[in-house]
């Protein structure tokens, strides 16, 4: 099965492989393509070949691409890994892109035993398409007790469109942090009489955040020499930018009515979003280079003194004020809600995460041990395996204390003094296999390096930004498939949306928004934004009775 499906994709895969990586004498002579047949029962017969080898006690190598990291698996996590599971880990890591090398690895079916890749790329529907990863279902039924307790319906909104799953999620589970927000600077907030209110996390209304930008605009006119920047943004991060102001608004990544999905240009909130922004651009309160500036222009910007707020995440403007005034001052930007006329705080939109994570890890067909295998995967992904993975070795880097997990302080200091050096030699967070967001029984957080202590601005933020994380996990893999001619009208009508966005804040008046914004609809629909929705709506619909 998997040489035939392989068949079919071969010579797109390889020639696209070949293109971007510059093939030489690696097509296709990496090896003979394995066999698979139906992978449950292929599983199945691999279990009785390899049965006595397993029950030796011999410690199993199996090889695992991970396209994060290419390290050796012999730091001490690593070492209790193979102590508790008699799996040792081969890491293959690419030198150059990771999806090119996925390509000429399904291509050639020289494949590792296990696979972590991108769950958002297509490159997991090609090897699940190509017969190239085994069903899981089978083997969790059977040894994945932990992996059934700890994802849950996770594994229900997995299934591929066979209704089986192929793989595991990766930092799966609502990651419960801010991830976006209106970012203002707390020492301006109480200069401006809004002190108490922002020391309470309480959310500011569309008229509120106009009038503090107003004011620090007139009290700031030479800050430094130089006039004031009430608000401005970093557009490397502009579909950040633009998702902070449709919360606002409580806006999502399409609008749907009547129970079908559109482009979200078509909700009427949409056009009050753009006319606020204009406005604000208007009045000099929006930066003039607000959909130009680079990352290391925003930075020295908001690092200046001359900036009252920005649109994103806190720590992209902190760095450079922490440098200057400390660490946990008030002159730093705290995450804020601002929210729209008639919009309940609590149905905002500010943090868009995907409860599904971020990659998919699968066996692949190549793997001569598949039971062992998940039998690593379900020691990993349980509560003991999470532990391990991010908090190291008990009685070593944490002990437990009255019934909860206490780190040692050395362990802490060792991420805050060099955190990449620490993980490498301890193995703590480095390998980040099967992550689950949020908090293990006792109430501790499972990320112990970004969750266990937390500054003022973070810690503010869970009250300042409480109940509006929301999950985007519906709306994944509902767009047209890559390289039909949907997929090229949809970026056609998304690079119109794009230019028209900008234009609209940029434009002069309130009346020529509106026009702006009409011809970009017209526009559109000129190029079958229609028949882009239908596939979303389908898509969207087919997921969700899927889940059920």
């Amino acid at each position: 099965m998997f040489k035939k499906n392989l068949s079919l994709l071969l010579a797109g895969i390889l020639t696209i492989s070949c293109l971007t990586a510059g093939c030489g004498n690696n097509s296709g002579n990496g090896g003979e393509s394995p066999a698979a047949g139906n992978g449950d029962s292929q599983a199945a017969a691999t279990e009785t070949g390899k049965a006595d080898e397993a029950a030796s006690g011999e410690v199993i190598t199996l090889t695992f691409f991970d396209k994060n990291t290419g390290d050796a698996f012999d730091n001490p996590v690593a070492q209790a890994i193979t102590e508790k599971t008699g799996i040792k880990i081969e890491v293959q890591q690419p030198t150059g892109n990771p999806e090119e090398k996925l390509n000429l690895m399904l291509a050639s079916g020289d494949l590792p035993d296990i696979v972590l890749m991108d769950r958002r790329s297509d490159i997991v529907n090609k090897y699940i398409a190509a017969g190239a990863l085994v069903p899981l279902n089978d083997l969790i039924d059977q040894y994945g007790a932990d992996i059934q307790e700890m994802y849950g319906d996770i594994l229900n909104k997995s299934r591929y469109e066979d209704g089986k799953n192929y793989y595991l999620n990766n930092w799966y589970g609502l990651d419960p942090d801010p991830d976006r927000a209106f970012c203002i600077r707390m020492d301006v907030l109480k200069e401006l009489g809004y002190g108490e209110k922002a020391e309470k996390g309480e959310a500011f209304t569309q008229d509120e955040f106009r009038d503090i930008l107003s004011r620090f605009k007139e009290t700031y006119k030479d800050a430094d020499g130089q006039s004031a920047i009430p608000l401005t943004s970093n557009a490397d991060y502009m579909p950040s930018v633009l998702s902070t102001f449709k919360a606002m608004y409580g806006m999502k990544n399409y609008y749907e009515k009547d129970g079908k999905l559109y482009f979200d240009v078509r909700d009427p909130d949409y056009l009050e979003m753009v006319k606020y922004m204009n406005g604000l651009y208007r009045d000099g309160l929006l930066d003039k280079e607000w959909a130009v500036n680079k990352e290391q222009i925003f930075t020295q910007k908001a690092g200046s003194g001359r900036v009252a707020a920005t649109v994103g995440l806190s720590s992209d403007g902190n760095r450079l004020l922490k440098e200057d005034n400390g660490e946990d001052t008030d002159k730093q930007f705290y995450m804020f809600k601002v929210v729209a006329d008639g919009v309940d705080p609590d149905k905002t939109t500010f943090s868009p995460r995907s409860s599904l994570g971020w990659d998919a890890i699968g066996i692949t067909v190549k793997n001569e041990h598949p039971v062992e295998t998940i039998k690593f995967m379900n020691f990993l992904a349980s509560e003991e395996g999470q532990y391990l993975l991010m908090w190291g070795i008990e009685g070593k880097d944490w002990d437990m204390e009255d019934g909860k997990h206490v780190p040692r302080p050395e362990t802490l200091q060792g991420f805050k003094d060099d955190w990449n050096t620490f993980a490498k030699e301890t193995g703590i967070r480095k390998w980040t296999w099967f992550i689950k967001n949020g908090y293990g029984s006792d109430g501790t957080p499972y990320d112990l390096a970004t969750k266990y202590e937390r500054d003022a601005v973070s810690t503010h933020a869970l009250t300042s930004m409480a109940n509006s994380t929301w999950d985007t996990a519906p709306y994944d893999y509902i767009g047209p498939a890559a390289g039909t001619p949907e997929a090229l009208s949809e970026q056609k009508i998304k690079d119109i949306i794009d230019t028209a966005f900008t234009n609209m804040v940029y434009a002069d008046s309130e009346e020529q928004v509106v026009s702006l914004y009409d011809a970009m609809i017209s526009e559109i629909d000129a190029n079958q934004a229609s028949g882009i929705e239908a596939v979303y709506t389908e898509k969207y619909n087919e997921q969700l009775a899927l889940w059920k």
